[in-house]
């Protein structure tokens, strides 16, 4: 039996215009150097929805509604298990209010430019729904 700790994590799969907010993880964290949505740690009686919400707008500025649940998935990385709770969300903001955005170090990405990015591994299946999904082709 696992006796380690799983933290739900709510997420922000942020889209506008078939491009998605994305960052990467700073230096000292787990999993440093690697891409990732806006996210973090649910609070104890906090839904996924709303800490998905919460975060993006903690780590990028950005309001946005949380839409639908896109994907959960479990994963057990050596520093951590996680329950990830992937919510598609939209921008509150205009598009004229979106390019004067700063948003603290996350950028823009075009649905195309995902699987060259280095994701986390329980992000695998993400990219695949959001290049499926997105996609011209």
């Amino acid at each position: 039996m696992n006796s380690r700790k799983t933290n739900r994590i709510g997420i922000a799969i942020v889209e506008h215009q078939r491009q998605f907010l994305i960052g990467v993880r700073p230096s000292g964290v787990a999993l440093a150097g690697f891409h990732e949505f806006p996210g973090g740690k649910c609070r104890a009686e906090e839904t996924a929805e709303a800490c998905a919400v919460r975060e993006c707008k903690e780590e990028t500025g950005l309001d946005v509604i949380a839409v639908n649940e896109l994907l959960y998935e479990e994963h057990a990385y050596d520093h951590a298990d996680v329950k990830l709770h992937f919510w598609l969300c939209r921008p509150k903001q205009s598009l004229t209010e979106l390019k004067d955005c700063d948003l603290k170090g996350f950028h823009w990405f075009p649905v195309e430019s995902l699987p060259e990015l280095q994701f986390p591994e329980a992000n695998a299946r993400l990219i695949k729904l959001l290049v499926s999904s997105y996609s011209d082709s």
